[in-house]
């Protein structure tokens, strides 16, 4: 069977994101397939991918390898984020469906829940992925897909402090939400820009030298991956 390119682009990307694949650091076709367990057409497929988002480099003599940004397109990813962040809340209280606001309901309540409880792990992948069902729910694809590489490249760039209150954290969440369902888009944009501004002071850039390659293999699940 063949691999889907989105499947190992979307592995590629996270081992870039996590740090595996170093900033600068060459990213060879027979090494990554071998590494991922695929031929090196989708290898290849993904690479080009991957350049067009910002996350790999071709260079003269020395191939694909992880981009380097620079510290200032690193603040610009958040100053981007403080302005599309806002923006996709409020055409999500335009355009957003039931079965959109069911999901965002359901994860306002569990985030509350571990948020009392105080398990940080389970807040992080709750936070992460209230943002993506609440950048789809702004039924624009272009929107949708900028959100989305803004937050691998944020994860990839910064660390993130654990927010001061986390009850706060999702009480502005709920907040987000309740506008959304009104469709209030004033409200849906004032709410998710406070929230995004007060989010924002919790990242710290990371360094290169933070970054460490982990060796072990990493097969591609496509049942696991999401693109």
């Amino acid at each position: 069977m063949r691999i889907p390119a989105h499947s190992v682009c979307t592995a590629i990307r996270d081992d870039i994101v996590a740090g595996i694949h170093e900033r600068g650091g060459r990213l060879t076709e027979e090494v990554l397939a071998r590494r991922y367990g695929v031929s090196r057409v989708p290898v290849r497929e993904a690479l080009r991918t991957l350049e067009a988002e910002g996350f790999v480099v071709t260079r003269r003599h020395a191939g694909a390898c992880v981009a380097e940004p620079t510290e200032q397109e690193a603040a610009d990813l958040l100053e981007m984020r403080l302005l599309l962040e806002p923006l996709g809340a409020a055409r999500a209280a335009q355009r957003r469906t039931e079965a959109h606001l069911k999901v965002l309901r359901g994860l306002v309540r569990l985030g509350q829940e571990r948020a009392r409880l105080g398990n940080s792990d389970d807040l992080r992948a709750l936070d992460g992925w209230f943002h993506e069902t609440l950048a789809q729910a702004c039924g624009s694809h272009a929107l949708t897909s900028a959100l989305t590489q803004l937050r691998h490249k944020i994860a990839w760039m910064y660390s993130v402090d654990g927010p001061v209150s986390p009850p706060e954290t999702w009480a502005e969440h709920g907040a987000i939400v309740d506008a959304v369902a009104r469709g209030d888009s004033d409200r849906a944009r004032a709410v998710t820009a406070l929230h995004t501004e007060r989010a924002a002071l919790a990242h710290r850039l990371r360094t290169p030298a933070g970054d460490r390659a982990r060796h072990t293999q990493h097969p591609v699940n496509t049942a696991g991956l999401r693109n």
